[in-house]
């Protein structure tokens, strides 16, 4: 396993930015597995996310294989667990499936406890790979620049989308800049901690006070 891991340095000469056909049938196949899901509350077709989470990827230098992870992040969280796992390692090798499952903090119906769930995860990103982690944090940054933007238009009401609510998801990503920051901090980290701040600070001014989760 060594051997085939690719490990990301901000300092280092950044790959060869061709993609190739393995890119565009994780593509198709992306698309094919999400067609119907949309954001959490909204209209918006999910795809929108992990094309989002593969941009941000590919503009921090990540390779195809990273970046094809990205774009498939969420696959066995949301479209079908271990065999769904399984699929993406026979169609895209065994790295991008590594990086995917790396990115996952449930692959079972019913899914755990959400609190449970990420808690693992959050300790789990302090011991992953360089790799694994930027899919990660390419993630976490699209997700919060959303709820970012959601909650100046439309305020509290944001938090009646998620599981953990405001106390909950406000702790949530607090700790994950916290547990990234903890692994090794680089530029996303950092844009991360900014968007979280920012937040945290709209949610202060509105006279919420979180109470953590």
């Amino acid at each position: 396993m060594k051997s085939e891991e690719k490990t990301y340095q901000h300092h280092h000469e950044p790959p060869d930015p061709m993609l190739d056909e393995h890119f565009v049938d994780a593509l198709a196949y992306t698309i094919n597995l999400h067609v119907r899901q949309a954001r959490k509350g909204t209209r918006v077709p999910y795809v929108s996310h992990l094309l989002g989470v593969a941009s941000i990827v590919l503009a921090e230098g990540g390779d195809e294989d990273m970046a094809i992870a990205a774009l498939l992040h969420d696959a066995v969280e949301d479209q079908g667990g271990k065999p769904t796992l399984h699929e993406i390692e026979r169609r895209f090798g065994k790295r991008v499936a590594r990086l995917v499952e790396a990115c996952t903090d449930a692959d079972s119906v019913p899914k755990p406890p959400w609190k449970d769930r990420k808690t693992r995860y959050i300790e789990a990103v302090r011991h992953e790979p360089a790799d694994a982690r930027l899919i990660s944090a390419a993630d976490k940054l699209h997700n919060a620049r959303d709820i970012l933007a959601d909650y100046r238009q439309h305020g509290e009401e944001v938090w009646k989308r998620f599981r953990g609510g405001r106390d909950g998801t406000l702790w949530y990503y607090r700790s994950l800049v916290d547990a990234f920051r903890a692994a090794g901090s680089n530029r996303l980290v950092e844009e991360l901690d900014r968007v979280v701040t920012e937040l945290e600070n709209l949610v202060r001014r509105n006279g919420i006070t979180a109470t953590g989760s």
